[in-house]
């Protein structure tokens, strides 16, 4: 297969996407005065969905991430409460797509973390997980939420390994350990029956992830691979990376034939990571640096040049990192086909960017608004597991996103303790790989033998307040005879 290389040269097509634009959120839609992580770990640090706005801040003793209601913007009281049980730095959170309430988060603690966020926000400091994870046996930097089924989790750890948890027990069911160091990206098809994954060893996979098996794999040495994305259904991947003289770079994959890139593209000299996001409905791929301040778009096609440029959204703020609001969440009045809320560090700033398509007239645009994976799940936990795979319930933003979800999240009767033994027990069999891990161990048993210390104290002192009563009781009995 011959690599095409693009031509910057704009080629007139026809596009109803050509004269997207952004808008950058007014200053009173804006979240001000977020005390924005400077963790420099290549993630994004926020996540959104209808209800809430999730952003990893600066703490100290331990990691936490604030959770804003989307219609609470201005500026945020300084004493605003976290969501703090962390040990060790957020890594990363993801809303659950079916579950609004619910959020999952991991850290340098070696845990995943899934929250229950109450109605309306935070009224004070969440410390007590849903449910905490313990298997991976150093820190987890990435978390995805599997596309259709309500009760699965994926977590890839700086063990090389990526777990597949089943939340309807709290326990992993799956390991999969193909990978020979830090695993970058993680992306799903549309029915998540395929996961593709990036990874530091330059070699970039298509796994099946119920059974583990690779079933693609490519070398990448021209092309260093950063961040990988499923393309819908068109049976293509992206991947954002590095060319041999160190300019970011684009490819295009064929996902069943991993072989040659089908085309490969240079963006620019610039030095920071290039997020890719895909969006299905409009096949509109966006481009957005880490630390500098553009997002570029482009048209996605099935026929030759496959990636059609469009245009560029410019900012002199660079940007930290960036959620994406869900399909259901965007102002179909206003002809919004994607938002961005953009971190921008130095003001403690988030800001909506908003991808509008302009149209003149007022009624519901059919065309760019086709029916979308919803908020309901395909399968559980135990369908998925047991080998089905099932597209996602689609739901028309017409009138879809007003019918509220009547799920309601369980999680596993068996108590947390029985998870996490006290921190300890689960992860006493993992030996320490390095002086980090060996320190939080330590300081996790001080912090046991510090509380069996005390319960022991208390125990003494009841103990000797139980003898003296029975003492008295013995004294004044012979009296009453």
């Amino acid at each position: 297969m011959t690599v095409t290389k693009m031509s910057w040269r704009p080629t007139y097509r026809s596009s109803k996407f050509r004269n997207v634009y952004g808008k950058v959120g007014n200053r009173e839609h804006c979240f001000d005065g977020v005390p924005i992580t400077k963790n420099v770990h290549d993630n994004h640090f926020c996540a959104v969905n209808s209800k809430f706005l999730a952003v990893v801040t600066e703490s100290a003793g331990g990691g936490a991430f604030i959770v804003i209601p989307v219609a609470q913007a201005g500026r945020l009281d300084s004493h605003y409460p976290k969501v703090c049980g962390h040990q060790g730095n957020v890594l990363d959170i993801k809303w659950n797509p079916f579950f609004e309430n619910i959020i999952a988060s991991c850290s340098e603690d070696a845990s995943v973390r899934v929250w229950e966020i109450p109605e309306g926000g935070l009224r004070r400091n969440v410390t007590e997980a849903v449910l905490e994870l313990y298997g991976h046996s150093r820190r987890v930097g990435l978390i995805e939420w599997h596309p259709t089924s309500s009760g699965i989790l994926f977590s890839a750890g700086y063990d090389y390994k990526i777990l597949i948890w089943n939340l309807e027990i709290g326990e992993p069911v799956k390991m999969i350990d193909c990978h020979a160091d830090v695993i970058l990206s993680m992306s799903f098809n549309t029915d998540g029956s395929l996961l593709a994954t990036s990874c530091k060893d330059k070699k970039l996979r298509v796994i099946e992830p119920r059974s583990g098996r690779v079933l693609q794999q490519a070398s990448c040495k021209n092309h260093r691979v950063n961040r990988v994305v499923f393309l819908g259904n068109m049976k293509r991947l992206l991947t954002t990376g590095v060319s041999r003289w160190n300019t970011r770079q684009i490819a295009l994959w064929d996902q069943e034939d991993l072989s040659m890139p089908m085309v490969e593209e240079d963006i620019d000299g610039l030095s920071g990571l290039l997020f890719p996001f895909y969006d299905a409905d409009t096949h509109m791929l966006y481009l957005a640096g880490k630390g500098d301040g553009n997002i570029r778009y482009f048209e996605m096609t099935t026929e030759k040049p496959y990636i059609q440029y469009l245009t560029e959204f410019r900012s002199p703020a660079p940007q930290k990192g960036l959620g994406v609001m869900p399909k259901h969440g965007l102002d179909v009045a206003a002809c919004e086909v994607f938002r961005f809320y953009k971190l921008v560090t130095l003001k403690g700033l988030i800001e909506p960017i908003s991808m509008i398509v302009p149209r003149r007239s007022d009624t519901y645009q059919e065309d760019i608004y086709p029916m979308t994976p919803g908020t309901e799940p395909a399968l559980s936990a135990g369908e998925w597991l047991s080998g089905i795979d099932r597209d996602p319930v689609l739901m028309s933003l017409k009138d879809g996103y007003h019918r509220p979800n009547q799920l309601v999240f369980k999680a596993p009767v068996k108590e947390n303790k029985a998870l996490v033994v006290n921190g300890i027990d689960l992860l006493e069999n993992v030996p320490p790989r390095t002086e980090n891990e060996l320190l939080r161990m330590f300081f996790r048993q001080q912090e046991e033998l510090r509380r069996l210390k005390e319960e022991l104290t208390s125990k003494d002192v009841r103990i000797r307040q139980l003898e003296l009563e029975l003492n008295n009781l013995k004294n004044v009995s012979p009296n009453n005879v």
